[in-house]
């Protein structure tokens, strides 16, 4: 009688594993059609490079700081182009930078913005809009690259605006 029920309780776990991962998998695919071809393979990149930071941290070539920081950051870079997308209604994605507070010499060199005076919208050093903050793990301040055009738009603009 015993064995009845354990092989019972074993039936009903299983089966409840097997429901949940079937449930799991289908939010995955009914996300990935609510975009576009666009944004479908930009997720698809951060996944593949999630998968390399991941391969990375197995094979110990990786710190386990630099594995939090950079799958935090793929994290921040999936929210925001998610975002972009939803509120935007549209199949195209700005080449999108997520930096934390002390990378920002990164994109601006050696006199950075200070990250609590960004504003969203604001354009800096007609290159780069700021997007928001993203908390993944840490504060990611998120940028997107303007295109060429925008950008000579922009130095034609202000070297327009500084003759007399």
């Amino acid at each position: 009688m015993a064995t009845i029920k354990g092989r019972t309780s074993a039936f009903l776990l299983l089966a409840f594993c097997a429901l949940t991962s079937v449930h799991a998998g289908q939010g995955l695919q009914v996300s990935d059609e609510e975009f576009g071809p666009v944004v479908r393979a930009y997720l698809g990149y951060l996944k593949n490079e999630q998968e390399v930071v991941d391969d990375r941290a197995s094979r110990r070539e990786v710190s386990a700081s630099y594995y939090r920081h950079n799958s935090n950051r793929i994290k921040a870079l999936r929210q925001m182009a998610i975002r972009l997308a939803r509120e935007t209604h549209n199949d195209y994605l700005p080449e999108l930078e997520a930096v934390s507070a002390d990378e920002m010499t990164l994109l601006f060199g050696s006199n950075p913005p200070q990250a609590a005076r960004l504003k969203v919208g604001e354009v800096l050093k007609n290159k780069f809009r700021f997007l928001g903050v993203v908390r993944a793990g840490g504060a990611f301040y998120l940028f997107a690259r303007l295109d060429p055009y925008e950008q000579a738009d922009l130095e034609e603009k202000s070297s327009a605006a500084a003759r007399p």
